[in-house]
């Protein structure tokens, strides 16, 4: 993940950052913005292609929040992830509201979803993306755990294994819960869907 960084490193940079060392930021600054990189490349992966918004709008985005939004007290890398996972998911709704103003459904984004759902083979299932942020909402309330994988999973980008040492559960509990509320969405989704 931070391959410059062990954990321990990175944990300790973040803490120096929160109590204001400016050496940790330059530190921090080219791995942070790497991994911000990498983790939109896996964010904007389920958007439809020619999406107006890129990952490197993202990445700039994610990054001008996380310099000047409100001061964050980091615990760990763990924290990190969570909070970049959820800021990325919290831009790309917040531009999906901006082109809400357009009629919805016409021109609103729209999200893929054939990697989440149990999607029948050569189907799709392209969901609005702001149906998609009132469902995980939802899953939150029924299960927080399972609305965080498909966070970090879908909007951070993260690999099982990955989201499995930023959760502190194992690998199969991540998979589990990936499939579990795959199906939950798909499920409500689809059942929106079906009522518009």
């Amino acid at each position: 993940m931070f391959p410059q960084l062990s954990a321990v490193q990175l944990t300790g940079l973040l803490r120096s950052w929160n109590a204001g060392d400016a050496t940790a930021l330059e530190r921090l600054t080219p791995v942070v913005f790497a991994e911000l990189h990498r983790l939109a490349r896996g964010c904007m992966a389920g958007q439809p292609q020619g999406h107006l918004f890129q990952p490197s709008a993202l990445v700039n985005e994610a990054y001008l929040r996380l310099l000047g939004g409100e001061r964050i007290e980091w615990s760990d890398r763990t924290h990190f992830f969570a909070v970049c996972a959820r800021m990325m998911r919290q831009i790309l709704i917040d531009f999906a509201r901006s082109r809400e103003r357009v009629k919805r459904g016409n021109g609103a984004p729209h999200v893929d979803l054939s990697g989440i759902g149990e999607v029948p083979a050569g189907q799709k299932s392209v969901v609005d993306l702001l149906d998609l942020d009132i469902a995980l909402d939802e899953l939150a309330a029924l299960d927080p755990r399972q609305a965080q994988v498909v966070e970090l999973r879908y909007f951070g980008g993260l690999e099982n294994d990955e989201v499995a040492e930023v959760l502190g559960v194992s690998a199969p509990t991540v998979v589990r819960d990936w499939r579990s509320a795959r199906a939950w969405l798909f499920g409500r989704l689809r059942a929106a869907d079906r009522s518009a």
